[in-house]
Order: C-alpha cells, then sequence, then structure tokens
C-alpha cells in the first residue's frame, strides 16, 4: 500500500532498537517491563510461604491445637459445667517406646500397644526374642521393618533395631469421679504441677491400692498418660481410671458445687494428714509437685491445707510418696481403724 512504511507499525525495524525480532519489546525497554522488574518486595518467611513445609507444619500445629481445645465438643452430664474441664478422649496420639529395654519393660508392665516392629537381624537378639513373645502372647501385632523405617518411626531416636507403638490413652472426664464408684463417698486425687509422668504413675497405683475414684490432671503443665506412667503404675492405670481438666481451680469449685470437700497436701498446712475431719465424706486430696508444692491458686480453692508431719522440716516427699501416706491415712478413717 501506498505511504505504509517497512518494519512495525511504528516505523521501526523489527529486531531493532528496544525491539526483538518477533516485535516485541526488549527486556527492560521501560513500560510494562519495566514495572515487571522493580520486584514484589523481600522475601516472606519460610511460615508465610503457603508452598513451603514450614508453612504446612504450622497449619497441622495450629489444627492439632484446635482440635485438643475442641476435644470432641462432648455435651456436659448432669452436675456442674465442664466448660472448664477437657472432654473424654484420646491423647497426642500414639506414643513411640524405642530400645530393647524399654520395649520388652513397657510389654511386661501390660502397656496397650498397637504394634511391636523389629528387623529381622534384631530378633536373634534374646531381648528382641522376649519382646515379640511377649506382644505375640498379648495379642499386638508383631511387624518386620527396615532400619530406615524403624528411624522413621523413632524419630532417630536409638531404636536397636526394634519400637513399640503405644496405644493413645483413653481419657476420662471429671464428672465421671463425682458419684463414687464403689457405693463408699467418692474420694478423688487431683495433681497440681506434677510433670512426671513416673510420678503420676505412682499416685495412680497408691489411688488404686487405697480405694481412690479417679485420678484428675490438668491439661497443661502436668504429666500425662505415656508409657512412663503405665510402668510406673505397674498396671494400675488398667483399673483406676484419669481424667483431664482445662482449668484445675473451677474444677475443684465444680467438685465443691456437688458436695464434695477439697483437702491440699502442702507443708504450710496446719492440720495434720491424720487429723483430717473429712477424711469419712466425699472428698478430694490435691497433691502438688515436689519442692514447690500446692500453686497459690490452687492452695486458695482449697477447704483446708494438712500437712504430713516429719522430723525435719527440710525433707521434702514427691508426689507419688505424699498421696500413699495421705491416701492411707483416709483409708484408715473410712475402714473405722481411725475415728
Amino acid at each position: 500500500m501506498a505511504g505504509r512504511k517497512k518494519g512495525g507499525s511504528d516505523g521501526r525495524a523489527p529486531g531493532g532498537g528496544g525491539y526483538a525480532k518477533s516485535g516485541k519489546p526488549r527486556p527492560g525497554t521501560g513500560g510494562n517491563r519495566r514495572r515487571g522488574l522493580e520486584g514484589k518486595g523481600p522475601t516472606p518467611p519460610a511460615h508465610m510461604r503457603p508452598w513451603h513445609a514450614d508453612k504446612k507444619a504450622a497449619a497441622a500445629r495450629s489444627a492439632k491445637a484446635e482440635g485438643r481445645g475442641r476435644g470432641g465438643e462432648t455435651k456436659p452430664r448432669s452436675g456442674y459445667s465442664n466448660e472448664n474441664s477437657a472432654p473424654r478422649g484420646t491423647g497426642d496420639g500414639p506414643e513411640v517406646v524405642a530400645g530393647r529395654n524399654p520395649v520388652v519393660e513397657s510389654l511386661r508392665a501390660g502397656v496397650p500397644a498397637m504394634a511391636l516392629y523389629a528387623t529381622a537381624r534384631s530378633q536373634e537378639d534374646e531381648r528382641v526374642a522376649e519382646a515379640v513373645q511377649l506382644a505375640a502372647d498379648a495379642g499386638i501385632a508383631v511387624l518386620e521393618a527396615g532400619m530406615a523405617e524403624l528411624d522413621r518411626i523413632t524419630g532417630n531416636a536409638v531404636h536397636q533395631g526394634t519400637a513399640l507403638k503405644v496405644r493413645p490413652y483413653e481419657y476420662a472426664h471429671p464428672d465421671d469421679f463425682a458419684r463414687g464408684t464403689s457405693g463408699a463417698p467418692p474420694l478423688i486425687v487431683a495433681l497440681d504441677g506434677v510433670t512426671d509422668p513416673r510420678n503420676l504413675g505412682a499416685v495412680v497405683r497408691s489411688a488404686a491400692a487405697f480405694g481412690a475414684d479417679g485420678v484428675v490432671v490438668p491439661t497443661r503443665r502436668s504429666a500425662g498418660v505415656t508409657a512412663g506412667a503405665w510402668k510406673a503404675s505397674a498396671g494400675a492405670l488398667s483399673r483406676v481410671p484419669v481424667a483431664q481438666c482445662v482449668n484445675l481451680t473451677r474444677t475443684l469449685e465444680g467438685y465443691k458445687s456437688r458436695g464434695l470437700f477439697v483437702a491440699g497436701l502442702d507443708a504450710s498446712g496446719d492440720t495434720d494428714v491424720h487429723e483430717m475431719n473429712i477424711a469419712d465424706g466425699p472428698m478430694v486430696l490435691v497433691v502438688g509437685s515436689e519442692g514447690k508444692g500446692l500453686s497459690r491458686i490452687v492452695a486458695g480453692a482449697c477447704d483446708v491445707l494438712v500437712r504430713i508431719p516429719m522430723a525435719s522440716g527440710n525433707e521434702s516427699l514427691n508426689a507419688g510418696v505424699a498421696a500413699s501416706i495421705a491416701l492411707y491415712e483416709i483409708a484408715a478413717v473410712r475402714s473405722g481403724l481411725r475415728s
């Protein structure tokens, strides 16, 4: 056509100046390309990038925490409200016990397990062979696994070729204990600040020996039912239930509204443990941690603070021993041995 210039629409030849042969602007020539080269700011941290593994892990932790907080949304039973108590349900998930000796000890103690994993070569070891036999006798699945799989299952712990996956514990609800289970007045043990699972197991063992209906522990800053607690309880956890509560102080207030008296074990108490005048009635015995004892707010929720008289005021007893002594004194009153 007459008057039409060769090259692009603006008269420039393809591939010349700021244009490529295709007729498109070369990078860095301005316009949209310039804005595209300005960047998108600093790279966000890993936990803010949706595609990053850290972001996914953070989301999984958040969902897990939310699930524990909701706890299955169990409806409250008759009695005080359960809004401050953790509903029934399992713990955080299966626990894994690693190593020959810990696995054998757990199986001997009757720890409820889902599966025993062992490598083919490790089964030549006497301890592992014993674990396999104990698991088979208890009806626990025995699975052969490679070293890489055991590393993954145990989180790279020292497993010595064997690991035991422990079933999550089914927690009760604090309401379950307020009515009593044996026809006698309810007797409940509550733990405040006890973080060692072995102490929890020892308390449960004493609770079973002296007729307590159950043990209550807070969901935070407190020991839960683990393989270590099972071993320390010597099987008593299969007979005495453990319940979790969100707020121990409010749970104690709830028990008091149901007619239960609350006695706290504390070295500063003004009543000797064998002089409790509430031992023959419905009651809660609150045990604190060794050294720290009861927290101030929990001590304030108790009707009476009792102490265990000792020859030296500088000595302290761990939770398992203190609970055992106090529960014996309560059992003695209830059986008529003390008046």
